[in-house]
């Protein structure tokens, strides 16, 4: 059976080309030099088929492959025992007469206790025995290992949860000091910047109004007698250069604001 293939005999083989006239006189006679025709092929048996393709092979029995693609070693079956049929008898009692065979049967402890004496088990229940034992083994270390990786994941959860908690706190912490920073920016900001030079053209146009009136003004007595008293010379020129200096600045920020309305202030066009 180590030959047999699922796929043979699937299909029957392939008929003879049939052969030409001028060939057929030629089958009517036959040779002598001819050659052995093959052998036919195997006969399937319908039987055999479902045993094939259920068969495992040596890899299927050596590794297994998990979801992930992960090989994994399998456990050693041993290879089962051939059956030894409903007359074996342990040694120990071959030599028993039917009366102590029959007392020993009526007895289910004492016969469970034979079943299972290492002098008296059959072979096939001696390696079943090992492999299950091998197979608690395997499952009792697989399941100390999962364990300490539920020990060791429990750990990894509690230090991310310490370092998400600390991460929300520092979250907090950094939206109250940008809170403080822009509180603390806020009288620097452009719209703060644009209303203090707008509000400094209008104090500086008032000024320089003041000065005007005052000059108009200055002439003129408390007391009212009617007599404007004259300014001197050196009050007119100082009085012209405060104004002078006073109108400078308007103008100053007079163009400053212009040139703010026309977006021509670098950073904020």
């Amino acid at each position: 059976m180590s030959g047999y293939h699922p796929d043979q005999g699937a299909t029957p083989p392939a008929p003879p080309p049939k052969p030409d006239s001028h060939e057929a006189s030629r089958m009517a006679t036959p040779s002598t030099s001819g050659s052995v025709p093959p052998p036919p092929p195997p006969q399937q048996y319908p039987g055999y088929a479902g045993y094939a393709a259920h068969e495992p092979s040596q890899l299927q029995q050596t590794q297994t492959a998990d979801a992930d693609g992960a090989v994994l070693p399998q456990l050693d079956v041993p290879q089962p025992m051939p059956d030894p049929g409903e007359g074996w008898l342990p040694e120990t009692l071959q030599d028993k007469s039917i009366q102590d065979l029959a007392a020993l049967l009526a007895s289910p402890s004492l016969l469970q206790a034979l079943t299972h004496a290492p002098a008296a088990a059959h072979p096939s229940l001696t390696a079943s025995h090992a492999a299950l034992c091998s197979a608690l083994s395997s499952n009792a270390a697989l399941a100390t290992s999962l364990s300490a990786q539920g020990a060791r994941l429990a750990g990894a959860r509690s230090a991310t949860q310490a370092q998400l908690l600390s991460t929300h706190a520092l979250e907090r912490q950094w939206r109250q000091r940008q809170s403080d920073m822009d509180h603390a920016l806020a009288p620097f900001s452009p719209a703060a910047l644009y209303q203090a030079l707008a509000h400094g053209v209008q104090e500086q146009a008032q000024v320089c109004q003041a000065m005007e009136d005052s000059f108009l003004d200055g002439g003129r007595g408390d007391s009212g007698s009617g007599g404007a008293e004259l300014l001197t010379e050196r009050e007119v020129a100082e009085w012209v250069k405060g104004y002078r200096e006073a109108k400078v600045l308007y103008y100053q920020r007079q163009e400053r604001k212009e040139r703010w309305d026309e977006g021509r202030v670098g950073g904020w066009r």
